[in-house]
């Protein structure tokens, strides 16, 4: 969009376009290896440990004789879309003008496929550097229904996921999200970075397909829970076991552990089968999620 070669001066460019000079010129550095390490450590400690915040990952870091400051574990949190799961005070903060939509699950028996869906964002790792991952997922039976990767915290990839699994002649009744990717800020302040599930972008995805749109809010910290154990699930099984070189090569292993998690990995909480046979087959006995 900035010419330098413009009759325009680059100062007049940027004001025309909204944006600071400065960030014109701004070169992104890319991250030491240290802290791709540091990231690396992060994520499992937290897989391990959801409810720890930055303070304890500190400890647990400190544990291991690695000498962190908090803020800077926050920081990279932040960056990885991390926040520890725990009860809290109401922080259900949208972006300013989108609206938020009520939680609708808690104390609903979820007892066949496609009654709730779920959507999430998780940080994977690669030998150098990292991306994202975003799933739509069938909250009875938890088949992963669509994913996409990207390397920046975007909204455009999240929508490609939903549209995904929506093409497929299948829609749920209630679609569940969070608010966004969240973090705490000085003086308890609540911001969101990143993705934006409370995007018009994204919700007006959904209400095309007349699908009713449930958000977390104050107290459903639980429900983070389901989505963690999946990822946990990936990361071990996969993403841990192999150092991803680029991202073509961190999209075909994915593909092919999602493609197992599916249709051949037994589930414990469905009785030893596998997502896809409880999605595509009902159950003779309700199974409430």
């Amino acid at each position: 969009m900035i010419d330098p070669a413009h009759d325009l001066p680059i100062k007049q460019q940027a004001e025309a376009l909204s944006i600071s000079r400065s960030s014109v010129y701004y070169r992104l550095r890319p991250i030491s290896d240290e802290d791709l390490w540091l990231m690396r450590r992060i994520d499992e400690l937290h897989l391990n440990d959801p409810f720890a915040g930055s303070r304890m990952l500190r400890d647990l870091l400190g544990q291991q004789g690695l000498k962190v400051g908090r803020r800077h574990i926050a920081t990279w949190m932040k960056r990885m879309c991390i926040e520890a799961i725990y009860r809290r005070l109401n922080t259900s903060k949208p972006a300013p003008g989108h609206r938020i939509y009520p939680y609708l699950l808690g104390g609903l028996a979820v007892t066949r496929p496609n009654q709730a869906w779920a959507m999430d964002i998780t940080y994977i790792p690669m030998a150098r550097g990292f991306v994202y991952l975003a799933a739509v997922v069938d909250w009875f039976s938890r088949r992963v229904l669509a994913w996409k990767l990207s390397i920046t915290m975007e909204t455009s990839f999240c929508i490609e996921a939903l549209e995904e699994a929506l093409s497929r002649d299948e829609k749920p009744e209630i679609f569940n999200t969070d608010q966004g990717s969240q973090f705490r800020g000085p003086r308890r302040q609540v911001f969101v970075a990143g993705v934006e599930f409370t995007s018009e972008a994204f919700t007006g995805k959904l209400k095309e397909e007349g699908i009713t749109i449930s958000m977390d809010g104050k107290g459903r910290w639980r429900d983070n829970v389901f989505v963690e154990r999946i990822w946990k699930s990936i990361k071990y099984e996969d993403v841990y076991l192999h150092a991803y070189a680029s991202v073509q090569e961190a999209r075909t292993s994915i593909a092919r552990y999602l493609e197992f998690y599916n249709s051949i990995r037994p589930h414990s909480s469905l009785k030893a089968l596998t997502p896809d046979q409880v999605y595509f087959h009902r159950l003779p006995e309700p199974m409430a999620a």
